[in-house]
């Protein structure tokens, strides 16, 4: 499944081809900043930029041999060169190539994911307007509570989502860093500035301190902002998967002509995108954990953590491009019914107005408790029963001394409860 996605531009991102060719401009960067440094010939520095170059299937076979990727890389490049490859990678060490390349790869990997988020929100605010004034039962534990409308929830998960982009903007941010500072860190023997350059030039910021590598709490803060995301998609897709049971039915992911629900039984409709969804979540959550085992390093560095991010970062940001990518089109062909939606705010017979029953008794002078009492005994006659709640209430005696059947009646309007959704839709940006 995702790897039939890898195609996409994301699937470009985190290439061999575009890690060599990110590790080959940092190369020649460095050659730049040392060829002002005078440590480098300007004749040089003209024909490694000329020359340098790299055959990915040479690289792999040198590899074979040095079991060592950079070397393998450096080595290739070189003899593409020839004499003048003497001054490639003069003093840097091979996180600086393999953590500054991987550090422009996520932020490439972000912008793509910055896109879906936009596009996404787009969708929502659309649909949240569209379905404002639909109103449906809210529920809770599962139970139904009291009316809101269909476009207040996904009023809440745009507001969700505007969170998420600026979460992964900071992400983005965090993750703008490179670092050629040398074996240790230290800038023994390769000019501070040389960083400078050639972070200025890949767009990145050079790390304030470094040893070995990029300390690995910004990666970690980078996929956890992943899983973030993804576990509100998650959220998302469970919800419609909810509401999309048969004795609920009232949204439902599209289904096509020619789709198939289930292969014993025809009838089904099935909410396997969202389903899909909400598996992947479960990946990228699996994957963040990892993450913060990369945190804790021997010393300046040990290798431990490179296997690991070679998994978890493509992975991580190609399976949330991919939830994207199926669940925008979910939500913005997400079938709704409204009448199913009356339906079940029927189901308990006028239960979901027990509240404003109870504060209108407070406000005719009874305590709380007593009100309770009085409204939770007429509530439990209506679970037990199959009489209307209003009926139960009007023939309550120690109810009736407080209130009319006028005044019970008029508790029962379902507008009083949405009455304010213009102003939450003015406040969420909608």
């Amino acid at each position: 499944m995702i790897e039939r996605y890898t195609l996409s531009k994301m699937g470009n991102v985190w290439s061999e081809k575009r890690k060599l060719d990110i590790m080959l401009k940092i190369e020649i960067l460095a050659c730049e900043a040392m060829c002002k440094l005078k440590l480098i010939p300007k004749k040089s520095l003209e024909n490694i930029k000329k020359k340098a170059k790299y055959d990915l299937d040479e690289v792999k076979r040198i590899e074979e041999k040095t079991k060592h990727d950079v070397v393998a890389f450096i080595v290739n490049v070189g003899q593409a060169i020839g004499p003048d490859a003497r001054y490639l990678h003069m003093g840097l060490t091979s996180s600086d190539l393999l953590d500054t390349s991987l550090s422009v790869q996520c932020v490439e990997a972000c912008d793509l994911l910055l896109a879906d988020v936009e596009r996404f929100l787009k969708v929502l605010k659309k649909q949240a307007k569209k379905y404002k004034d639909t109103v449906c039962v809210a529920r809770s534990h599962g139970v139904h509570a009291e009316p809101t409308t269909f476009g207040l929830k996904l009023a809440v998960w745009y507001d969700e989502m505007r969170r998420h982009q600026e979460r992964l903007a900071q992400a983005r941010e965090m993750m703008r860093v490179g670092k050629l500072s040398g074996a240790v860190g230290t800038y023994a023997n390769v000019d501070p500035s040389v960083e400078e350059h050639v972070c200025e030039k890949l767009g990145l910021k050079p790390a304030n301190v470094a040893t070995q590598i990029i300390q690995r709490d910004i990666h970690s803060q980078f996929i956890n902002c992943l899983a973030s995301i993804g576990s509100s998609l998650d959220k998302f897709a469970t919800e419609i998967r909810h509401l999309q049971k048969t004795e609920i039915l009232e949204v439902e992911e599209p289904f096509f002509k020619g789709q198939i629900g289930s292969s014993a039984m025809p009838h089904k409709r099935n909410p396997v995108t969202c389903e899909r969804v909400s598996g992947l979540a479960r990946l990228i959550r699996g994957n963040a954990f990892a993450a913060f085992e990369n945190i804790n390093l021997w010393h300046e560095r040990d290798i431990s953590h490179s296997s690991v991010e070679r998994v978890i970062l493509p992975d991580s940001t190609l399976a949330l491009h991919y939830m994207f990518h199926k669940f925008i089109p979910v939500v913005e062909g997400l079938l709704v019914y409204p009448k199913n939606m009356i339906l079940n705010l029927t189901k308990t017979r006028g239960l979901i107005y027990s509240q404003r029953i109870l504060l209108e008794l407070m406000k005719k002078g009874l305590t709380r408790d007593d009100a309770y009492s009085i409204i939770q005994r007429c509530a439990m006659q209506v679970w037990q029963e199959t009489t209307d709640f209003k009926d139960v209430l009007k023939r309550d005696r120690k109810l009736r001394k407080h209130m009319g059947p006028s005044a019970i009646d008029a508790c029962f309007d379902i507008k009083y409860y949405i009455r304010h959704r213009d102003k939450i839709f003015k406040r969420v940006g909608l």
